[in-house]
């Protein structure tokens, strides 16, 4: 299948190669000249037959709307948008109606794998009509892990983006778990190899995760965390998990609570933001601040 694919960074860029490893036919567009197939986004929309699929990944709001403009003037009737950033889903909404009063098709899609995609594959969660989505099934399929899951075709137009909302709001609770018992363990006297409790909870218990697995490979890398500063950003969100909980009455004390941990790190340097930068990390490959020299 022939796809177009706007933003080449960390993601964009492996998923063009996985996509190419499966033997579809990707035309990649992005700003950097160097990491570009084509020298502008017109270019890639000619290098694609009719009817033509372009998946955007680029950062969400004012970016991703200035190529859906683009492409809203560019594209055809018969075409579809996939919109695989970090929208937020009421955006979706906006962007399915303003391409579809020209013709063209919206899905969006919430993409989970980081880094580690290209080789592990991304667990996809689309929202759209499904003639859409079915049309962009071998896409899905060869970005998706092996096996049967990791594709879900969640719902009308903004489930994709809800859903993948959804799931960062469990990772931030996630984490912020993994960063209170690992700072608990290095502050008594008794635990003197925390990194080796961390990685005796791998294989046989309740915990363990792939989240568990990054922390190890963090903690392997700098033992005690000591050459990170203790500063953690948010994605945006989960801001807007907890948003959506308040104006549907449901409770989320955990994620919420993660939340704020993440704000509280901004005003000292926190040992507990030390391991969520670390894992946001190995993860995402998220840039870290390193621990200010004495």
């Amino acid at each position: 299948m022939q796809i177009g694919l706007v933003g080449l960074g960390r993601m964009g860029g492996n998923m063009r190669e996985r996509l190419r490893n499966a033997g579809h036919t990707v035309v990649g567009y992005d700003t950097n000249p160097e990491l570009s197939d084509v020298g502008h986004l017109s270019d890639l929309v000619e290098r694609l037959d009719r009817p033509r699929a372009v998946w955007v990944m680029v950062p969400a709001g004012d970016p991703t709307q200035q190529v859906i403009d683009q492409l809203a003037s560019l594209l055809r009737p018969g075409d579809t948008v996939v919109d695989g950033g970090n929208s937020r889903w009421t955006d979706d909404e906006k962007h399915a109606k303003e391409l579809g009063a020209r013709g063209i098709g919206f899905v969006d899609a919430g993409v989970s794998g980081g880094v580690w995609g290209l080789q592990n594959g991304y667990a996809l969660m689309v929202g759209g009509d499904k003639e859409h989505v079915d049309r962009l099934q071998p896409v899905f399929d060869a970005l998706k892990p092996e096996g049967p899951y990791g594709f879900v075709h969640a719902g009308r137009v903004g489930a994709g983006h809800f859903a993948k909302m959804v799931h960062n709001g469990i990772e931030y609770a996630m984490m912020q778990a993994y960063a209170e018992g690992w700072e608990l363990l290095e502050k008594v006297d008794s635990v003197d190899n925390v990194r080796e409790v961390f990685r005796s909870w791998q294989e046989g218990t309740v915990i363990r995760s792939w989240l568990l697995d990054l922390a190890v490979n963090a903690l392997d890398e700098d033992e005690h965390l000591d050459r990170l500063r203790g500063y953690a950003e948010d994605s945006g969100e989960g801001r807007w998990t907890v948003e959506a909980a308040i104006d549907h009455a449901v409770p989320l004390p955990a994620i919420t609570a993660s939340l704020f941990a993440r704000f509280a790190s901004r005003q000292e340097d926190s040992p507990q933001m030390k391991m969520i930068a670390a894992l946001r990390n190995q993860f995402g490959g998220h840039a870290v601040e390193s621990a200010k020299k004495a």
